[in-house]
Protein backbone atom coordinates (compact mmCIF):
# COMPACT_ATOMS: atom_id res chain seq x y z
CA UNK A 1 0.00 0.00 0.00
CA UNK A 2 3.06 2.28 0.15
CA UNK A 3 6.08 2.69 -2.13
CA UNK A 4 9.07 4.97 -2.60
CA UNK A 5 10.42 4.77 -6.13
CA UNK A 6 13.56 6.32 -7.59
CA UNK A 7 13.40 8.47 -10.73
CA UNK A 8 16.47 8.50 -12.96
CA UNK A 9 17.28 8.58 -16.66
CA UNK A 10 17.27 11.07 -19.52
CA UNK A 11 14.80 13.75 -20.55
CA UNK A 12 12.05 12.00 -22.48
CA UNK A 13 13.09 8.56 -21.23
CA UNK A 14 12.82 8.42 -17.43
CA UNK A 15 12.97 5.23 -15.37
CA UNK A 16 10.71 4.89 -12.32
CA UNK A 17 11.50 1.97 -10.04
CA UNK A 18 14.00 0.49 -7.61
CA UNK A 19 17.76 0.61 -7.33
CA UNK A 20 19.74 -2.47 -8.23
CA UNK A 21 21.40 -4.00 -5.18
CA UNK A 22 24.41 -1.94 -4.01
CA UNK A 23 24.01 0.62 -6.79
CA UNK A 24 22.14 3.71 -7.91
CA UNK A 25 21.14 2.10 -11.21
CA UNK A 26 17.36 2.15 -11.44
CA UNK A 27 15.38 -0.88 -12.60
CA UNK A 28 12.16 0.30 -14.22
CA UNK A 29 9.25 -1.57 -12.55
CA UNK A 30 6.04 -0.69 -14.44
CA UNK A 31 4.15 -3.87 -13.53
CA UNK A 32 5.34 -4.74 -10.01
CA UNK A 33 3.15 -7.56 -8.66
CA UNK A 34 3.89 -6.62 -5.03
CA UNK A 35 2.46 -3.11 -5.39
CA UNK A 36 -1.20 -2.28 -5.09
CA UNK A 37 -2.30 -1.77 -8.73
CA UNK A 38 -2.92 1.93 -8.07
CA UNK A 39 0.78 2.43 -7.23
CA UNK A 40 1.70 1.07 -10.67
CA UNK A 41 -0.96 3.29 -12.23
CA UNK A 42 0.40 6.39 -10.46
CA UNK A 43 3.98 5.57 -11.47
CA UNK A 44 2.86 5.28 -15.10
CA UNK A 45 1.02 8.62 -14.99
CA UNK A 46 3.98 10.35 -13.35
CA UNK A 47 6.41 8.92 -15.90
CA UNK A 48 4.24 10.15 -18.77
CA UNK A 49 3.93 13.60 -17.13
CA UNK A 50 7.73 13.80 -16.82
CA UNK A 51 8.04 13.01 -20.54
CA UNK A 52 5.33 15.43 -21.65
CA UNK A 53 6.74 18.34 -19.62
CA UNK A 54 10.37 17.51 -20.54
CA UNK A 55 11.30 17.49 -16.87
CA UNK A 56 14.89 16.49 -16.13
CA UNK A 57 15.77 13.52 -13.89
CA UNK A 58 18.22 13.64 -11.02
CA UNK A 59 21.83 12.50 -11.30
CA UNK A 60 23.78 11.74 -8.09
CA UNK A 61 27.17 12.23 -9.69
CA UNK A 62 26.42 15.71 -11.06
CA UNK A 63 23.85 16.65 -8.40
CA UNK A 64 21.75 18.03 -11.25
CA UNK A 65 18.31 17.29 -12.63
CA UNK A 66 14.93 17.79 -10.98
CA UNK A 67 12.76 14.65 -10.57
CA UNK A 68 14.37 12.61 -7.81
CA UNK A 69 11.87 10.22 -6.19
CA UNK A 70 8.18 9.38 -6.08
CA UNK A 71 6.26 8.35 -2.95
CA UNK A 72 2.80 6.79 -3.28
CA UNK A 73 0.49 5.77 -0.42
CA UNK A 74 -2.87 4.12 -1.08
CA UNK A 75 -5.69 4.85 1.38
CA UNK A 76 -7.68 1.65 1.81
CA UNK A 77 -11.09 3.15 2.49
CA UNK A 78 -11.17 5.44 -0.56
CA UNK A 79 -8.79 3.48 -2.83
CA UNK A 80 -7.12 6.77 -3.73
CA UNK A 81 -3.43 7.69 -3.75
CA UNK A 82 -1.46 10.24 -1.74
CA UNK A 83 1.31 11.23 -4.17
CA UNK A 84 4.56 13.04 -3.35
CA UNK A 85 6.96 14.16 -6.08
CA UNK A 86 10.44 14.67 -4.58
CA UNK A 87 12.37 17.28 -6.53
CA UNK A 88 15.94 18.62 -6.45
CA UNK A 89 14.68 22.15 -5.87
CA UNK A 90 13.65 24.31 -2.94
CA UNK A 91 11.09 26.05 -5.16
CA UNK A 92 8.09 24.11 -6.54
CA UNK A 93 7.84 26.32 -9.64
CA UNK A 94 10.13 24.15 -11.85
CA UNK A 95 7.83 21.19 -11.15
CA UNK A 96 4.52 23.06 -11.43
CA UNK A 97 3.63 21.96 -14.97
CA UNK A 98 4.37 18.32 -14.14
CA UNK A 99 2.37 18.45 -10.89
CA UNK A 100 -0.62 20.01 -12.65
CA UNK A 101 -0.54 17.30 -15.31
CA UNK A 102 -0.38 14.53 -12.66
CA UNK A 103 -3.40 16.02 -10.90
CA UNK A 104 -5.37 16.30 -14.14
CA UNK A 105 -4.60 12.77 -15.32
CA UNK A 106 -5.16 10.95 -12.02
CA UNK A 107 -8.46 12.73 -11.38
CA UNK A 108 -10.68 10.82 -8.94
CA UNK A 109 -7.87 8.33 -8.20
CA UNK A 110 -5.94 11.09 -6.42
CA UNK A 111 -6.21 11.53 -2.65
CA UNK A 112 -3.68 14.39 -2.51
CA UNK A 113 -0.65 15.71 -4.34
CA UNK A 114 2.49 17.13 -2.71
CA UNK A 115 5.76 18.74 -3.71
CA UNK A 116 8.77 17.79 -1.58
CA UNK A 117 12.04 19.68 -1.98
CA UNK A 118 15.24 17.71 -1.40
CA UNK A 119 18.40 19.56 -2.50
CA UNK A 120 20.85 17.62 -0.33
CA UNK A 121 23.74 15.48 -1.54
CA UNK A 122 22.67 12.42 0.42
CA UNK A 123 20.79 9.13 0.20
CA UNK A 124 17.82 10.63 2.06
CA UNK A 125 14.69 10.25 -0.02
CA UNK A 126 12.53 12.95 1.52
CA UNK A 127 13.54 16.53 2.20
CA UNK A 128 12.20 18.64 5.04
CA UNK A 129 9.98 20.83 2.87
CA UNK A 130 6.46 19.67 1.95
CA UNK A 131 4.17 21.90 -0.14
CA UNK A 132 0.55 20.78 -0.53
CA UNK A 133 -0.46 21.00 -4.19
CA UNK A 134 -3.97 19.59 -4.00
CA UNK A 135 -6.19 17.45 -1.78
CA UNK A 136 -6.39 16.30 1.81
CA UNK A 137 -3.74 16.66 4.51
CA UNK A 138 -3.44 13.02 5.57
CA UNK A 139 -4.28 9.45 4.65
CA UNK A 140 -6.56 7.93 7.29
CA UNK A 141 -6.44 4.26 8.28
CA UNK A 142 -8.39 2.51 11.04
CA UNK A 143 -6.98 0.07 13.57
CA UNK A 144 -9.40 -1.24 16.22
CA UNK A 145 -11.75 1.58 15.16
CA UNK A 146 -9.14 4.26 15.90
CA UNK A 147 -8.66 6.79 13.09
CA UNK A 148 -4.92 7.03 12.44
CA UNK A 149 -3.64 9.91 10.31
CA UNK A 150 -0.59 9.70 8.02
CA UNK A 151 0.69 13.04 6.69
CA UNK A 152 3.05 12.50 3.74
CA UNK A 153 6.22 12.85 5.84
CA UNK A 154 5.19 10.40 8.56
CA UNK A 155 6.43 6.81 8.72
CA UNK A 156 3.90 4.16 7.82
CA UNK A 157 3.96 0.41 7.22
CA UNK A 158 3.56 -0.80 3.65
CA UNK A 159 1.79 -4.08 4.47
CA UNK A 160 -1.25 -2.89 6.42
CA UNK A 161 -2.99 -6.28 6.71
CA UNK A 162 -0.03 -7.73 8.63
CA UNK A 163 0.52 -4.46 10.52
CA UNK A 164 -3.07 -4.79 11.78
CA UNK A 165 -2.31 -8.32 13.03
CA UNK A 166 0.70 -6.97 14.94
CA UNK A 167 -1.44 -4.27 16.53
CA UNK A 168 -4.05 -6.87 17.52
CA UNK A 169 -1.27 -9.02 19.01
CA UNK A 170 -0.04 -6.08 21.12
CA UNK A 171 -3.58 -5.17 22.20
CA UNK A 172 -4.21 -8.74 23.34
CA UNK A 173 -1.11 -8.53 25.58
CA UNK A 174 -2.06 -5.20 27.15
CA UNK A 175 -4.23 -5.88 30.23
CA UNK A 176 -7.51 -3.93 30.47
CA UNK A 177 -7.22 -0.88 32.70
CA UNK A 178 -3.43 -0.64 32.32
CA UNK A 179 -1.47 2.59 32.19
CA UNK A 180 0.54 2.43 28.97
CA UNK A 181 3.68 4.25 27.88
CA UNK A 182 4.69 3.93 24.22
CA UNK A 183 8.07 5.01 22.85
CA UNK A 184 8.62 5.61 19.11
CA UNK A 185 4.85 5.91 18.81
CA UNK A 186 4.78 7.29 15.26
CA UNK A 187 1.30 8.51 14.32
CA UNK A 188 -0.29 6.41 17.07
CA UNK A 189 -1.42 3.25 15.28
CA UNK A 190 -0.77 1.19 18.41
CA UNK A 191 -1.40 3.75 21.14
CA UNK A 192 -4.69 5.11 19.80
CA UNK A 193 -5.99 1.56 19.25
CA UNK A 194 -5.50 0.83 22.99
CA UNK A 195 -7.75 3.65 24.21
CA UNK A 196 -10.99 1.62 24.44
CA UNK A 197 -9.47 -0.62 27.13
CA UNK A 198 -6.47 1.22 28.64
CA UNK A 199 -6.75 3.54 31.62
CA UNK A 200 -4.28 5.99 30.11
CA UNK A 201 -1.86 6.07 27.15
CA UNK A 202 1.23 8.27 26.99
CA UNK A 203 2.95 8.37 23.59
CA UNK A 204 6.47 9.57 22.88
CA UNK A 205 7.62 10.58 19.38
CA UNK A 206 10.30 12.84 17.85
CA UNK A 207 9.32 13.24 14.17
CA UNK A 208 7.36 16.47 13.54
CA UNK A 209 5.41 14.76 10.74
CA UNK A 210 4.37 11.87 12.98
CA UNK A 211 3.53 14.30 15.79
CA UNK A 212 1.27 16.13 13.35
CA UNK A 213 -0.45 12.83 12.53
CA UNK A 214 -0.90 12.16 16.26
CA UNK A 215 -2.41 15.62 16.69
CA UNK A 216 -4.92 14.97 13.91
CA UNK A 217 -5.84 11.56 15.34
CA UNK A 218 -6.32 12.87 18.88
CA UNK A 219 -8.46 15.74 17.58
CA UNK A 220 -10.98 13.17 16.31
CA UNK A 221 -11.41 11.54 19.73
CA UNK A 222 -14.29 12.36 22.02
CA UNK A 223 -13.56 14.43 25.12
CA UNK A 224 -13.35 11.42 27.44
CA UNK A 225 -10.78 9.66 25.26
CA UNK A 226 -8.73 12.86 24.83
CA UNK A 227 -8.41 12.92 28.62
CA UNK A 228 -6.85 9.44 28.44
CA UNK A 229 -4.00 10.54 26.16
CA UNK A 230 -0.76 12.42 26.64
CA UNK A 231 1.93 13.11 24.02
CA UNK A 232 5.56 13.74 24.93
CA UNK A 233 7.69 15.05 22.07
CA UNK A 234 11.43 14.43 21.88
CA UNK A 235 14.10 11.74 21.88
CA UNK A 236 13.31 8.85 24.21
CA UNK A 237 16.69 8.92 25.95
CA UNK A 238 16.68 12.69 26.45
CA UNK A 239 13.14 12.53 27.81
CA UNK A 240 14.15 10.04 30.48
CA UNK A 241 17.37 11.87 31.36
CA UNK A 242 15.55 15.18 31.84
CA UNK A 243 12.50 13.80 33.64
CA UNK A 244 13.77 11.05 35.91
CA UNK A 245 15.03 12.13 39.34
CA UNK A 246 18.23 10.39 40.38
CA UNK A 247 17.61 7.09 42.13
CA UNK A 248 13.90 6.93 41.36
CA UNK A 249 11.72 5.02 38.98
CA UNK A 250 9.73 6.73 36.26
CA UNK A 251 8.18 10.00 37.43
CA UNK A 252 4.41 10.17 37.64
CA UNK A 253 4.02 11.58 34.10
CA UNK A 254 5.83 8.52 32.71
CA UNK A 255 4.64 5.91 35.18
CA UNK A 256 3.22 2.87 33.40
CA UNK A 257 2.43 -0.78 33.97
CA UNK A 258 2.95 -1.61 30.29
CA UNK A 259 5.72 -0.08 28.18
CA UNK A 260 5.70 -0.49 24.39
CA UNK A 261 8.49 0.35 21.96
CA UNK A 262 8.64 0.10 18.16
CA UNK A 263 12.09 1.55 17.42
CA UNK A 264 13.89 1.99 14.09
CA UNK A 265 16.24 -0.69 12.77
CA UNK A 266 19.11 0.40 15.02
CA UNK A 267 17.08 -0.59 18.11
CA UNK A 268 16.39 1.07 21.43
CA UNK A 269 18.03 4.27 22.61
CA UNK A 270 20.75 3.10 25.08
CA UNK A 271 19.34 5.37 27.79
CA UNK A 272 15.92 3.76 27.39
CA UNK A 273 17.42 0.25 27.54
CA UNK A 274 19.30 1.16 30.70
CA UNK A 275 16.20 2.67 32.33
CA UNK A 276 14.02 -0.33 31.55
CA UNK A 277 16.67 -2.68 32.95
CA UNK A 278 17.01 -0.67 36.17
CA UNK A 279 13.31 0.25 36.58
CA UNK A 280 11.43 -2.59 34.85
CA UNK A 281 7.70 -2.17 34.16
CA UNK A 282 5.34 -5.05 34.80
CA UNK A 283 5.41 -5.78 31.05
CA UNK A 284 7.50 -4.53 28.14
CA UNK A 285 6.38 -5.16 24.55
CA UNK A 286 9.14 -4.64 21.98
CA UNK A 287 8.28 -4.57 18.25
CA UNK A 288 11.45 -5.07 16.23
CA UNK A 289 12.23 -4.94 12.50
CA UNK A 290 15.86 -6.09 12.96
CA UNK A 291 16.80 -9.33 14.71
CA UNK A 292 20.40 -8.23 15.36
CA UNK A 293 19.39 -5.14 17.32
CA UNK A 294 16.61 -7.06 19.10
CA UNK A 295 19.11 -9.69 20.29
CA UNK A 296 21.56 -7.04 21.47
CA UNK A 297 18.85 -5.10 23.30
CA UNK A 298 17.36 -8.27 24.83
CA UNK A 299 20.76 -9.19 26.28
CA UNK A 300 21.02 -5.75 27.86
CA UNK A 301 17.43 -5.71 29.14
CA UNK A 302 17.73 -9.09 30.87
CA UNK A 303 21.29 -8.61 32.15
CA UNK A 304 20.20 -7.34 35.56
CA UNK A 305 17.83 -10.26 36.15
CA UNK A 306 14.82 -8.01 36.70
CA UNK A 307 13.28 -8.52 33.24
CA UNK A 308 12.87 -11.89 31.54
CA UNK A 309 11.94 -12.71 27.96
CA UNK A 310 8.58 -14.50 28.09
CA UNK A 311 7.40 -14.71 24.46
CA UNK A 312 8.45 -14.14 20.86
CA UNK A 313 6.17 -13.91 17.84
CA UNK A 314 7.30 -13.39 14.23
CA UNK A 315 5.19 -11.72 11.52
CA UNK A 316 5.87 -11.88 7.78
CA UNK A 317 5.49 -8.12 7.36
CA UNK A 318 7.91 -7.99 4.41
CA UNK A 319 7.03 -10.91 2.11
CA UNK A 320 9.59 -12.07 -0.45
CA UNK A 321 12.45 -10.90 1.79
CA UNK A 322 14.49 -12.49 4.58
CA UNK A 323 13.14 -9.96 7.11
CA UNK A 324 10.43 -10.52 9.70
CA UNK A 325 8.85 -8.24 12.28
CA UNK A 326 9.26 -9.70 15.77
CA UNK A 327 7.21 -8.89 18.86
CA UNK A 328 9.01 -9.74 22.11
CA UNK A 329 7.20 -9.78 25.46
CA UNK A 330 9.31 -9.16 28.54
CA UNK A 331 7.94 -9.57 32.07
CA UNK A 332 9.24 -8.18 35.35
CA UNK A 333 10.86 -11.03 37.28
CA UNK A 334 8.98 -11.87 40.45
CA UNK A 335 12.13 -11.61 42.53
CA UNK A 336 13.22 -8.35 40.80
Amino acid sequence: MRARLAIRGRVGSPKVGLFELDSHRVVHTPHCSVHHPLINRVASVVRRALVDTAMTCYSERAHLGLARYLQVVVERSSQTAQVVLIVNSADPKPAAACLDLIRERLGSELHSLWFNGNCTRSNSILGAQFVPWWGRQSVVERFAEAAVHYPPGAFGQSNLDIAAKIIDHVRARTPPGARVLEFYAGVGAIGLSLLPTAAHVTMNEVSPHSLRGLELGIAQLDAAQRDQVAVLAGEAGALLANAAPAGSGLPQALDAQVVIADPPRKGLDPALTRHLREHPPERFLYISCALDSLCQDAAQLTAGGRLRLAELAAFDLLPYTEHVETVARFERHLSG
